[in-house]
Formats: structure tokens, C-alpha cells, sequence
């Protein structure tokens, strides 16, 4: 049987007409805070990549050809880690080149994920290195279930696989391993074939599923080793480290609870409306770093998250190419966003993932001040009440934000949140789109 395909976009017309005659509401004034986090930074990572390298001084990479793996996120200080890591494996001797790693991302295309890593500033010039792009894989073995274990047959058939990935909290699970390296051994190098099957489990057998899988891969696949980053809260490289093959399965776990303890996230328990600027696969692989929002798709429990009433998406990003999963988890999206979404690309990232909630197309408005009415009268009690409203670039970017000046009293009595300037008033265009804040 011939399955129709997805429409790919997504036409918006005649939005709420019911509700944009309803009487403008008092939004509240906003002023700009900053969050602080810990600061922890690699200052200098091509030094501190040739000090974690000199471990692996022993190993012959002379005309050995080694794959090294880069995922769909927007990690910052990924190229540098890469660049210093193709340079050092070049002048061993060695023929190193990136293939894509990220399961079914890209529209499940070879050419899709070439194009993500393009947008992600991820080139052959920017690497100084080939990168290889194909959807075949090789099936290594099988964990629970009959499930098979895929790898990337460009990388099965190297001489060497080093393992690149940042290692933080994931969005829809919490267990010993979340995202790191053993997911991307598991679901990006399991391509979309891997991804697909392993999905099938639920996350809520990730936290088997992860080990299991990553101990066939360390049996089965050249892998050379590991490099870790992690990130601190304003995303630039808190640590970056390389671990032996034998070694990622225990550090793997020391380094997660460390990026646990640098996580950006809201310092505002109580937030009655939240204006996300942008979300984007780039930003999170839910869109929405669940960590901040306190919502996803499997309804993953995080302490430090807080109590959001309404959340309103205002755009996507640039680099999401129209993915817009993780949309489900918000209240409100703008027809500016909606008429962005590519449903294909959208459906097949949530259907592999098995969490269609995540591609639900949130209510349209037609405009920035609709959208954020509408979620203030969803978020009060009363017609008059003021909401208290958080305004942030997006789940990933978090130091700067601004919040409704109801905050003022609890933010004096705070080391952790300053004030970063003086309370303003949100301004429209003549189209009731912001021009204050504006996207950044």
C-alpha cells in the first residue's frame, strides 16, 4: 500500500477571529535580569585538547582512516573541539572525517543531515575535514526485545571511531546516562533504521537500553574513544575531555552529574507566562530544553523546574529548518512560527521518537501582543490581574532575561538574579508584533 506523504508546510489563515475581538488586556512592564550560574571555562581548548590527546600518544593512526561524529545540537564550542581534534589526528598521519550522527534528523535524508550540520556552522572548510553522509548502517547485534543495534556503515568501516558529543540532562528521561555519548553511539550512529527501533522500547527503558547498547558498539565497532563536552550555563565549554574506549561507560556518569551542577534553568519558581523568543532542534532536541520549561513529551520530572502557567513560542530558529517538535509542549505559537513549520520533517522526528504529543500544533495567534494576551488571560483569575510574566531568547540562552516587574521584591533579596536595567514597557509594531523586547 502507498502511504500518502506529510504536507510539508503548513498554511495559516483567519486566526481566532473570536479572540482578537475581545478587548486588549494591562501587560506588564519588563525589566532585564540577569541569572547567574557557575562559570566554569576552558579557556583555551586547542591547549587543553592536546593535554587530554597526549593519553592516546601510543596509538598508530598513520593512513588510518577515523570517523568522528557530530550531532544536529548547536553546541558552541563544538567546532573548536573538532578543529583541534582533526588537526592532531592529521598530524599523526591520520585521514579523519565527521559523518553525521543523529538518528533520523534532517528528514532521515543523507543529504537532510548534511544540510543540518551546514546550518550549524559544521562545514569542510570550517573543520578543515571531508564529511561523509549516508543513511546505510550495519546491524551490530540486539539488546532487549529483539531490538538491533545499527552503526553507521561509513563509520563501522573506518579504521577508528572517536565519539563527540556533549553531555548534559536529557529532556524526556532521567537516569545514570542521558545525553552523551552512549546516545550517540545508540541513536546517532544508529541512523534513522537504529533510531527507529530503539525508540520503540520508550524512554522509559532508556536508561537500560543506553548501556546495553553502547557496551555492543564498544564490543562490536572500531571505537577509538570518547570526547566529551560539557557545557556551562552561558554554553561555552566548561570541560572537555577525552576518555578511553574501556573508560566511557564509568566517566560517562561523573560527567553528567557535573553538568547537572553548571545547568542553566530558571531561578523563578512561579511563572505565570513564559515568551520563548525561538525554539529549534539547534536550541534543544526538544525544541524547549525541558530542564528550563519544566515540560515534555514523557512528562520527565525535574526538581529545579518551574511552575509555568502558559508558554507562548514567538518563532523558530533559523538553523531548525522548519522542525518544530516540541511545539506540543507550548500553549500559544504565532502565525509567524506555525506558517515556518515543515510538518515532514516535524512527523518524522516525532515518529521516530514515538511522541507524537511533542509535533501537536499549539492554538495560532495572529501576532505577538494576541499571543500574549491570550496566555495572560489563560494564566490569571481575574480580568484585572497583571501577570507575571518571564521573557527569554530561548531555552539554551538564559543568563539574560526579563521578568514583570512583580518579581522587583523577591529579585533585591537575591544574589544569584540582578538587575540589569530599567523597567520598560513591551512595545508593538503597528502589526502587533514586539519591537521590545525583540528577538535576538
Amino acid at each position: 500500500m502507498n502511504s500518502r506523504p506529510y504536507t510539508s508546510s503548513l498554511t495559516v489563515r483567519n486566526i481566532c477571529p473570536t479572540i482578537a475581538d475581545q478587548p486588549p488586556i494591562t501587560l506588564p512592564e519588563l525589566v532585564p535580569v540577569i541569572q547567574r550560574f557557575p562559570t566554569d571555562t576552558v579557556s583555551d581548548i586547542e591547549a587543553e585538547m592536546r593535554a587530554q590527546l597526549q593519553q592516546f600518544s601510543g596509538l598508530d593512526l598513520k593512513g588510518k582512516r577515523i570517523a568522528i561524529t557530530a550531532g544536529s545540537r548547536g553546541i558552541k564550542g563544538f567546532i573548536p573541539v573538532v578543529r583541534s581534534l582533526v588537526s592532531q589526528l592529521k598530524e599523526r598521519g591520520a585521514e579523519p572525517f565527521i559523518v553525521p550522527a543523529m538518528g533520523s534528523h534532517g528528514g532521515a535524508t543523507a543529504e537532510g543531515q548534511l544540510a543540518v550540520l551546514e546550518n550549524l556552522g559544521i562545514t569542510e572548510e570550517s573543520v578543515n575535514t571531508p564529511i561523509r553522509s549516508s543513511m546505510d548502517v550495519v546491524k551490530l547485534g540486539e539488546i532487549e526485545e529483539e531490538t538491533p543495534v545499527c552503526c553507521d556503515q561509513l563509520a563501522y568501516e573506518s579504521d577508528g571511531i572517536i565519539v563527540c558529543n556533549r553531555i548534559k540532562p536529557h529532556t524526556a528521561f532521567a537516569a545514570e546516562y542521558e545525553s552523551g555519548l552512549l546516545k550517540m553511539m545508540m541513536i546517532g550512529l544508529g541512523k534513522h533504521i537504529g533510531t527507529t527501533e530503539v525508540h520503540k522500547l520508550g524512554f522509559h527503558r532508556f536508561h537500560k537500553a543506553l548501556p546495553d547498547a553502547a557496551k555492543i558498539f564498544l564490543e562490536k565497532a572500531p571505537i577509538l574513544f570518547g570526547v566529551a563536552i560539557v557545557d556551562n550555563a552561558a554554553n561555552q565549554v566548561a570541560r572537555v575531555k577525552a576518555i578511553p574506549a574501556d573508560q566511557i561507560l564509568d566517566q560517562e556518569k561523573e560527567l553528567l552529574a557535573y553538568s547537572k551542577t553548571l545547568i542553566g534553568r530558571m531561578l523563578l519558581s512561579e511563572i505565570d507566562v513564559l515568551v520563548v523568543d525561538a525554539m529549534g532542534k539547534d536550541i534543544s532536541g526538544a525544541g524547549m530544553d525541558s530542564n528550563v520549561t519544566g515540560r515534555s513529551a514523557t512528562n520527565v520530572q525535574r526538581e529545579y523546574t518551574p511552575n509555568i502557567g502558559q508558554i507562548v513560542i514567538r518563532d523558530l530558529s533559523k538553523a531548525t529548518k522548519g522542525n518544530a517538535i516540541g511545539m506540543g509542549n507550548a500553549d500559544i505559537i504565532t502565525s509567524r512560527a506555525a506558517e515556518k513549520i515543515d510538518l515532514a520533517v516535524t512527523y518524522t522526528n516525532a515518529l521516530t521518537a514515538r511522541t507524537p504529543v511533542g509535533a501537536k500544533v499549539p492554538l495560532i495567534a495572529s501576532s505577538d501582543r494576541q499571543a500574549i494576551e491570550i496566555a495572560c488571560r489563560n494564566a490569571t483569575s481575574k480580568p484585572d490581574q497583571v501577570a507575571r510574566l518571564v521573557q527569554i531568547s530561548n531555552t539554551k540562552d538564559i543568563e539574560k532575561i526579563w521578568v514583570s516587574t512583580s518579581y522587583l521584591p523577591e529579585i533585591e533579596c537575591r544574589e544569584d538574579i540582578i538587575l540589569d536595567g530599567e523597567p520598560r514597557p513591551i512595545e508593538f509594531d503597528e502589526s502587533g508584533n514586539q519591537t521590545w523586547p525583540t528577538i535576538r
